[in-house]
């Protein structure tokens, strides 16, 4: 059994290529001030995280050889059967939530499982080795460990939801492959779908039959937009997987693909605040890339500008030591034109009488103007030349002129 879903592969290439680009071109457009960030970042993620792991080791109780040595057995069979050879932690834990969950913190991985998947289950407790499969995969497919480094790629419309449905898809093949019969799947994700009780009436042929109704307009487009497949699907490709069968699933709307393109993924299940966060991390990049990139383009400028004086000064030197008298204009020196203007760069230099060569480099925030000025000194060794700027922050200097 292949365990791993048909999209995930491809679209985790596309989605590693992006991401390693963007991170890169961030790297560099910041000069490594980024690696400063990503590191407070990460401090960040380890104190919020640690909350709910101390919460998990405080108040779940760990499953055990000592401790729910069913449940135990099931996560150990589960590892042998999907490859994984460090069994993770496992607890159980009361929360109002009906499913179950793996996270890892400092390299370590967790599986939790809910008391009410737990209870709601335990007339058929071969559906849990479903949810314990399901959770493995995450760990052995290192979607946790990925996820950080995918960040960029997984905001993408299309892109990002795509992948997170071909993970899931993917889990639900490990707990197929964990799960003892066909009828522990269906009741593994039955109780998803109805509830705690009402799972054990559901006719799953009826069920199945509603993912046909997927194909319109707005199912179609709110689940390209989503990281979830609808359940109904997932339940026909769980089935289809356990019986050795195939299965196409309705096309969907084409206006729906189209339409999705231009919607960013922002999570499921919490959408305002998966906003909220994105823009907070675009702005604090914004805040980091827009100000290196202007300190960028200003040395730049100012480079070019001093390349052009030096140019100048040795054309001037050459009249001076020709003519014992500095040139008046750059006319003098050959130059059609009295100012020379660099119009990308957005300067122009000027020679004056006692031999300056100024570059006006136009006015600051304050309207205050700003130059750059290569001038003669007479020593009495000879000649020398001093370049300095005026009003010009010293780190876009060049490096003769600071």
């Amino acid at each position: 059994m292949n365990l791993v879903y048909k999209n995930e592969k491809p679209l985790f290439t596309i989605a590693a290529v992006l991401s390693g680009v963007f991170w890169l071109a961030l790297l560099i457009g910041t000069f490594g001030v980024l690696l400063v960030y990503l590191l407070l970042g990460y401090l960040f993620f380890l104190f919020a995280h640690s909350a709910f792991i101390s919460h998990l080791k405080g108040s779940g109780v760990r499953i055990s050889e000592d401790q729910y040595p069913d449940l135990h057995a099931k996560l150990v069979a589960g590892c042998q059967r999907v490859g994984l050879k460090e069994v993770p932690e496992a607890y159980l834990l009361r929360a109002d939530f009906f499913n179950a969950l793996a996270t890892r913190f400092r390299g370590r991985h967790f599986v939790v499982l809910f008391t009410d998947v737990v209870d709601a289950l335990e007339d058929r407790p071969g559906a849990i080795d479903f949810y314990i499969g399901h959770e493995l995969g995450h760990i052995h497919r290192k979607h946790l460990l990925w996820r950080t480094f995918l960040m960029p790629a997984s905001i993408l419309p299309v892109l990002g939801t795509a992948l997170r449905r071909a993970e899931e898809y993917t889990c639900d093949r490990y707990g197929v492959a964990c799960c003892q019969s066909e009828d522990d799947i269906k009741a593994a994700i039955a109780a998803i779908a109805a509830g705690d009780t009402r799972w054990k009436t559901l006719n799953v042929n009826a069920y199945l039959r509603q993912a046909e109704a997927s194909n319109g307009f707005w199912m179609s487009f709110n689940e390209l937009t989503a990281d979830y497949p609808w359940l109904t699907k997932r339940m026909a490709e769980a089935v289809a997987l356990s019986q050795g069968k195939a299965i196409r699933h309705p096309r969907r709307h084409g206006f729906a693909w189209f339409l999705s393109l231009f919607v960013p993924r922002v999570g499921a299940g919490g959408g305002a605040v998966s906003i909220m966060v994105t823009i907070a991390m675009i702005g604090i990049l914004a805040a980091i890339a827009v100000p290196a990139y202007q300190d960028y383009t200003e040395r730049a400028r100012l480079a070019s500008a001093y390349e052009l004086a030096q140019e100048i000064q040795v054309a001037a030197q050459d009249y001076w030591q020709r003519h014992q008298q500095w040139p008046r204009t750059l006319q003098d020196l050959g130059y059609a034109e009295s100012s020379l203007v660099n119009g990308d760069d957005n300067y122009d230099i000027t020679l004056y009488d006692s031999g300056a060569i100024v570059a006006n480099l136009g006015a600051d925030m304050l309207g205050e103007p700003r130059y750059l000025v290569v001038e003669p000194i007479r020593t009495k060794s000879g000649l020398d030349w001093n370049c300095q700027g005026q009003n010009v922050d010293a780190k876009h200097l060049p490096a003769p002129c600071r």
